[in-house]
């Protein structure tokens, strides 16, 4: 390295005595901040998404949860050196191809994904290509907040409501309650049941979903497999466990009345069966877990043999 780069460095300008990370720190928060201040029309409206509509309530955890992803990357943060990419414009330039097809044809979500493009494309652009691999976690974390587009949310709403109040008219069959399906309206004896959207098991998936990818870089850190499936494993068990709660609530209204379908009890419900599905997920982890120490034991006595 020649004296100018390590100068540059080390101490870059003699006056300020700021180092070039410095520089490019604070005019990366600055440029952060700016493009805040564009998008805070937007982000303000997302913020307002997350308060009032449940399904997507896991946004207010996000930012906080990708910040200290970030912060426990930090030691090879210090490690990895500053070079700025061009590349870091195309990311930019996606980010406002998205915005201008958002606002042209009344996308939200292409709006709301602008800002994340954003400043992915200024973590590229000032600290480079490594500092942008270390931090692809915590910023494509980022995308979790953002809400679905209601076209979107239809398409996948409905099925899930069919396949929820099947698999419960299924259960209650296979348990003696007569109940009789029709559309995503449940019959029973003495009432009948409507799986609304609700019902169709969506905020769990969304919840579960964002959980699941937190839990696979709490405790599957470096293992991408382990961590896919764990990911990808979330769906089904959020189809399977809301299935179990519409039957569950067949059960208790065939037993105890229709009021056991509303109200506390109802809301008691989703926070049982989330923890069952959390419980799931546990489990799961406990025999990937498992899997991987036996593969590798056998790996182990190949070799030695």
């Amino acid at each position: 390295m020649s004296e100018e780069q390590v100068v540059e460095r080390s101490g870059g300008n003699a006056g300020t005595g700021m180092t070039l990370e410095q520089k490019t720190l604070y005019a990366f928060l600055g440029t952060v901040a700016l493009t805040t201040w564009v998008f805070a029309p937007i982000l303000h409206h997302m913020y307002r998404t997350w308060r009032a509509d449940p399904d997507y309530s896991h946004g207010l955890l996000i930012v906080p949860l990708s910040l200290y992803f970030a912060y426990g990357k930090l030691p090879q943060l210090k490690r990895a050196p500053v070079e700025g990419s061009w590349w870091g414009a195309a990311v930019l330039t996606v980010g406002v191809a998205s915005v201008c097809v958002g606002e042209l044809g009344g996308l939200l979500t292409a709006l709301r994904s602008g800002y994340v493009f954003a400043v992915m494309g200024l973590v590229l652009l000032l600290f480079g290509r490594k500092v942008f691999e270390i931090l692809l976690f915590p910023l494509c974390f980022l995308f979790l907040m953002v809400p679905l587009p209601q076209s979107l949310v239809n398409i996948i709403a409905f099925p899930l409501q069919l396949i929820a109040a099947g698999w419960a008219v299924a259960s209650m069959h296979a348990l003696g309650i007569p109940s009789l399906l029709e559309g995503n309206i449940i019959h029973l004896a003495h009432t009948e049941l409507f799986v609304a959207d609700a019902c169709s098991g969506l905020r769990s998936l969304m919840a579960l979903l964002t959980l699941g990818v937190v839990f696979a870089q709490f405790f599957r850190p470096g293992r991408l497999v382990q961590q896919c499936i764990l990911i990808a494993s979330t769906i089904p068990i959020a189809i399977v466990i809301n299935a179990a709660r519409v039957a569950l609530t067949g059960i208790l209204a065939h037993n105890f009345g229709r009021e056991t379908a509303t109200g506390f009890i109802h809301d008691f419900q989703g926070m049982i069966t989330f923890g069952m599905a959390f419980v799931l997920l546990l489990g799961e982890a406990r025999l990937l877990s498992f899997g991987a120490n036996l593969i590798q034991r056998h790996r182990t006595r190949e070799t030695a043999a």
